[in-house]
């Protein structure tokens, strides 16, 4: 599981598609500089799984947003990694401000989830960390939720190979892929998918991210390798190909479901 230290937690990012083709030889192009992630470490095609659970309003308010690009903007995600009871849930903030990134998140105990979920803030011992910006993120993440009334939508998951520098975190490199989409509106929690949609097929997600001056030497790998930049919004390209209707309707008919469960 990802360390919270490897967070970067304000950063900028460039997003490519490429052929795994392409993928194989940024591989071997990037070892010169990063070593590859402790989580990747032993796994097949060093890749780890990555779950997030994203959270809209009912009109898929945070959708729309990136749809229309406003630079000014967030997503709220549930993340996890396994389906172990005993390892955290992370709730995180993910906003856009022109053109960088911050990130913050918290992590809570499992049985915590549907309580913070609920408008309920953990208790201490819920908690996986007692680190005051893990404890801020909870507080704002749980603020968001219930100022847009967000809810549970799209269960989003890939296979993630990744590479960080050895002492510090001013630059990494991710190849995603495989990632898949389903509706869910619900949170289960669960690795398992019943019948996602594959976002981009066989191509593969490369992100470049970095907190300060852009490394030289990604600027060396754009060149080399002929990279076009793109987006590549895995929740809004997820629902996008899922529907934005079939999402709202999976919405409405669990609450629904809900209302009339006992009738």
């Amino acid at each position: 599981m990802p360390k919270d230290d490897k967070l970067q937690a304000s950063r900028f990012e460039q997003k490519y598609i490429i052929s795994e083709e392409l993928a194989l030889q940024i591989r071997e192009f990037v070892r010169s500089y990063l070593e590859l992630d402790e989580n990747g470490v032993g796994k097949s095609n060093y890749s780890y799984p990555v779950h997030s659970l994203y959270l809209d309003s009912d009109d898929l308010k945070f959708y729309w947003k990136t749809i229309n690009g406003d630079k000014n903007r967030f997503k709220l995600r549930l993340r996890f990694y396994n389906d172990n009871l005993d390892t955290p849930v992370f709730f995180e903030i993910k906003r856009r401000m022109n053109n960088c990134i911050l990130k913050q998140r918290g992590g809570v105990r499992r049985d915590a989830v549907q309580d913070l979920l609920n408008g309920h803030f953990p208790a201490p011992v819920h908690l996986v960390s007692n680190n005051p910006k893990q404890l801020l993120a909870l507080e704002n993440f749980c603020q968001l939720m219930h100022e847009h009334q967000a809810k549970p939508k799209v269960h989003i998951a890939y296979l993630r190979e990744a590479y960080v520098p050895h002492d510090d975190n001013s630059a990494r490199l991710t190849l995603d892929r495989m990632v898949s989409a389903e509706a869910e509106t619900v949170a289960l929690l669960s690795t398992q998918m019943r019948n996602p949609v594959i976002v981009w097929g066989k191509e593969v997600v490369l992100e470049l991210k970095f907190t300060n001056r852009f490394p030289e030497w990604f600027g060396d790998l754009v060149r080399v390798f002929g990279l076009r930049q793109c987006g590549a919004a895995k929740y809004v390209d997820g629902a996008a190909l899922l529907g934005e209707n079939r999402v709202m309707r999976a919405a409405g008919a669990m609450d629904w479901a809900a209302a009339g469960r006992f009738d």
